[in-house]
C-alpha cells in the first residue's frame, strides 16, 4: 500500500469512534441466553403421582423445578426415608426435560448414584450414598442436598444427614443455604461432621 493510500485511509479508520488502549478492559461476563425460569408443570399431579421440587443447575447456580413423580417409582418403601430419597435422586439423574433444557437447566448427578445401606450405629434419619461424598462433583452434591432438604416430609428441619458407603466414613449434617445455591462448588465444605457412637 502506498503512502498516499495510507494517508487517505487514516481519517476513515479514525471515524469509527473506538479508541485504542493498551490497558485491558473488563466488560463483564457475556450476556446469558438462557432464562433459568422454571417451566410450568405440564399437568396437575394425578392419583398416582406427587409433585416434588428438585434442584437443577442453571448459569452456574442451583434453581428449583417442579416434577410430577409417579408414586410407583418407590414401590413398597414409599413412606421410608430411603425410599423418598431414592425417588428424588432418580429425578436428579434424569436428563432435563425439553422445556427445562430450553430454559438452560442441566444436572451434574451421575446416573450411578444410589442410596446405600446404613452402617451399624447410624441414626435412623441418616442416609448413605453408594460413593464417597468427596468423589461426587460439587454441583451434584449441592443438588442432592438442596433437593432432599426441600421436601418437608423427609426433612422437617430442612437439613439432611449424609455420608458415603466406605467403613468409617463420617456423617455430615447439611442444609441448603443461599451460599450453596448461588455457589454450588461450595458443597464440598458445606457439611458439619456429626459424631455417632
Amino acid at each position: 500500500m502506498t503512502t498516499t493510500a495510507c494517508a487517505l485511509l487514516l481519517p476513515i479508520l479514525a471515524g469509527c469512534g473506538i479508541r485504542t488502549t493498551s490497558v485491558p478492559v473488563d466488560a463483564g461476563p457475556a450476556p446469558s441466553r438462557v432464562s433459568c425460569a422454571p417451566p410450568k408443570a405440564t399437568a396437575d399431579p394425578g392419583p398416582d403421582t406427587v409433585s416434588r421440587q428438585v434442584y437443577l443447575v442453571c448459569s452456574m447456580q442451583l434453581a428449583p423445578v417442579s416434577r410430577n413423580v409417579p408414586v410407583r417409582d418407590i414401590g413398597n418403601v414409599r413412606t421410608s426415608l430411603a425410599g423418598q430419597a431414592t425417588q428424588l435422586i432418580r429425578q436428579l439423574e434424569q436428563s432435563p426435560r425439553n422445556a427445562e433444557s430450553q430454559a438452560g437447566f442441566s444436572t451434574a448427578v451421575p446416573a450411578s448414584t444410589e442410596i446405600a445401606p446404613l452402617h451399624a450405629g447410624d441414626p435412623a434419619d441418616a442416609l448413605r450414598l453408594n460413593q464417597e461424598l468427596d468423589d461426587l462433583p460439587s454441583f451434584a452434591l449441592a443438588q442432592i442436598i438442596c433437593t432432599l432438604t426441600a421436601d418437608a416430609g423427609m426433612a422437617p428441619d430442612h437439613s439432611v444427614l449424609l455420608g458415603g458407603q466406605a467403613p468409617g466414613d463420617p456423617l455430615r449434617r447439611y442444609t441448603c443455604t443461599s451460599d450453596l445455591r448461588t455457589r454450588p462448588d461450595a458443597g464440598d465444605d458445606a457439611g458439619t461432621v456429626v459424631r455417632t457412637s
